[in-house]
């Protein structure tokens, strides 16, 4: 017999009555667990072209089109670097950064992006960047005697000097003719001497003097040395300590909170690592030589310089130099080098760029002005130079640039008898330090044994081939007495004895 609809509807009328706390009860759950749900944060996913760096570091050379990528983590380990940071600048904003593996081997305190690690020798723009500052309003100029502006101490007369003297702008450019190349740090418990000091080679100092070795303008030759002459020059003519006015005309102004020459809290910076990963003793050196090699900072703060000097560059209002300034400054002089950094390419592809290597550290910072595009790498290990490179390359590849991509070449075929007699030890002097490589053969490349480690060159020619790691270039020739030399790392090696 069918239902009633009238009793279907009554008898259901009843039973929510009956059960509708427990109903109600059981929506108020349901409505609340769903509005956690969507309440609950996101898990935040790293940038597509985060992830994609870093899978795909690259080489320095690539043979027969061969391209072989590489994660970090795997690089890390072949370069024995503990710590490594990354900022990367894309369209002229930071687009990531991020921090990867430890402050210290052995220890567990992960590097992150507040990390600081030495900057090395960027150092140097920080350094110039703050004497064209003061360029530009009159404090100092970038021509004329720099003897007039020294108090402290004064460069000696040279007769290299005679007819035109040492100018700041030679000085920013390596172009003064001064000695010291770079500065070795002091360990740990050391006495550090003044800067007066160091620019004398006077005790403790553990430099020689800085002295003219060329006429000024002529030659190029990097020198930490003239850069330390900047950095009296800028406190005898302010009266102030190197680092106020750095911090006042630099970093305060590009935005660099995390920059400064006083060594962070502990916990705050990385220690520096040797050729195999180790602490160095004492954990790091100090570089009393502040314009050269003293600036302790991160990636972060680093890619917010490398953007302020691209607003100057592009004469944005309210820049932290004028383009009058800031164009020169970025131009080349000699030597590839501007009035401070690092200058390549141009137009839209032109670059400003600076390496750093300490004791234990090596660091990268590169930024195309015109286009807002760059990244700066710091690493706390003795082969992070090769580490960072890896990771330029990578970056340079993800994001389109037009340059920092792997040199392509052709193998060649040569016959394994000639590598094999290419064998054996490979020796040169090195201001009065012998110097001896090993080469041996593995199939149709070559092995090299270096103090850093070993490096694998691939034939591209009979008698030239080139390290997939660095872009090395080693060639073999016959000198004029027919023996045979070895040209590598701008060395020339002949057979050891």
């Amino acid at each position: 017999m069918e239902t009633p609809a009238g009793f279907l509807f009554a008898v259901a009328l009843v039973m929510i009555t009956l059960h509708r706390e427990a109903i109600l009860r059981h929506l108020f759950l349901t409505l609340a667990f769903g509005a956690a749900v969507f309440a609950a944060p996101a898990i935040a996913l790293p940038p597509a072209g985060q992830v994609a760096v870093e899978r795909g570091l690259l080489p320095a050379a690539v043979f027969d089109g061969k391209v072989e990528a590489w994660t970090i983590e795997a690089r890390m380990a072949r370069w024995n670097v503990p710590g490594v940071s990354i900022a990367v600048i894309d369209d002229g904003k930071v687009a990531w950064a991020r921090g990867y593996g430890v402050l210290a081997a052995g220890e567990a305190a992960p590097v992150t992006t507040d990390t600081r690690f030495q900057a090395a020798s960027i150092s140097k723009p920080v350094a110039a960047t703050a004497a064209l500052s003061l360029v530009q309003d009159g404090t100092l100029t970038l021509d004329g005697d720099i003897n007039a502006v020294l108090t402290s101490w004064k460069l000696p007369a040279s007769a290299f000097s005679a007819e035109r003297p040492v100018a700041l702008g030679d000085l920013l450019s390596h172009t003064a003719g001064v000695t010291v190349h770079g500065f070795p740090g002091y360990a740990q418990g050391a006495a550090l001497p003044t800067n007066v000091q160091v620019l004398s080679g006077a005790a403790p100092a553990s430099t020689r003097a800085v002295v003219s070795w060329a006429r000024p303008g002529e030659q190029w030759q990097y020198s930490g040395g003239g850069y330390q002459i900047v950095q009296q020059m800028i406190e005898d003519r302010t009266g102030k300590t190197f680092a106020e006015v750095v911090q006042a005309r630099v970093l305060t102004p590009s935005g660099m909170t995390a920059s400064g020459y006083v060594l962070p809290a502990k916990g705050g910076f990385a220690f520096a690592h040797d050729n195999d990963g180790r602490p160095i003793s004492g954990g790091w050196h100090t570089y009393p030589e502040s314009a050269s090699a003293g600036l302790w900072t991160t990636p972060t703060d680093l890619a917010r310089f490398g953007l302020a000097l691209s607003a100057a560059y592009n004469g944005k209002p309210g820049a932290l130099l004028d383009p009058a300034i800031a164009m020169p400054m970025m131009k080349p002089v000699k030597g590839g080098y501007g009035l401070g950094p690092g200058v390549r390419g141009e137009g839209d592809a032109v670059t400003i760029s600076h390496g750093g290597s300490n004791a234990g550290f090596n660091a990268f910072w590169v930024i195309h002005p015109r286009t807002g595009d760059g990244v700066a790498v710091m690493t706390n290990g003795d082969l992070g130079d090769r580490l960072m490179m890896e990771i330029v390359r990578g970056v340079a590849k993800i994001y389109g640039w037009p340059d920092y991509l792997p040199e392509q070449h052709a193998v060649a075929a040569v016959d394994p008898e000639i590598l094999t007699a290419r064998e054996g030890r490979w020796a040169t002097d090195v201001q009065g330090q012998p110097l001896v490589f090993t080469l041996r053969r593995e199939g149709g490349r070559m092995a090299f044994d270096t103090f850093r480690g070993t490096l694998i060159f691939t034939p591209v020619s009979a008698t030239t081939l080139v390290a997939a790691d660095t872009g090395a270039t080693a060639t073999f020739e016959t000198d004029a007495a027919g023996k045979p030399v070895l040209r590598a790392f701008g060395l020339t090696l002949t057979r050891a004895r």
